[in-house]
């Protein structure tokens, strides 16, 4: 099953490689995508805290109206993707395509969520949701206004 995640990925140029061309059905494509997402940006500043997983867990769940298990198993075959990714753009790419500008938004406020979770924002954090940012082609004003309202609705 390694090799397959991994053929998947080896080549971006290559649409047969795609995880939005390869895998699965397009729901599970773009849950797996954004599931990605999240844990990249949870594991930035190298401390994957259980308090980040149960809220990937309860955002995917909230998210994408799934039960506890199916966000594990995302999880467990996000991780394994990512073990073999070369870029966030893999991600970014399956959302794009199958997102509405509102819907990539509130993947930014929930990565922001992520992020401010533990209250500092680690310079490998912020350059990551900078990255999906412009990757989903969102402008830096939707970026920043993400940042405060998720800030508003913690306090």
């Amino acid at each position: 099953m390694i090799n397959f995640f991994k053929n998947l990925f080896n080549d971006l140029n290559n649409p047969e490689n795609r995880i939005d061309d390869s895998y699965g059905n397009t729901k599970h494509k773009v849950e797996i995508a954004t599931c990605a997402l999240f844990l990249e940006v949870a594991k930035s500043d190298d401390n994957f805290s259980k308090d980040e997983k149960k809220l990937i867990i309860r955002l995917m769940r909230d998210t994408f109206d799934l039960s506890e298990d199916e966000v594990k198993e995302l999880i467990k075959q996000a991780d394994e993707i990512i073990e073999s990714s070369v870029s966030l753009y893999e991600f970014t790419d399956v959302i794009n395509s199958h997102f509405s500008k509102d819907e990539k938004y509130n993947v930014v406020k929930n990565l922001w969520r992520l992020i401010l979770s533990d209250e500092k924002i680690n310079k490998y954090e912020e350059h990551f949701i900078r990255t999906i940012n412009r990757n989903l082609h969102l402008e830096h004003k939707d970026l920043i206004g993400a940042k405060l309202e998720v800030k508003n609705q913690m306090n």
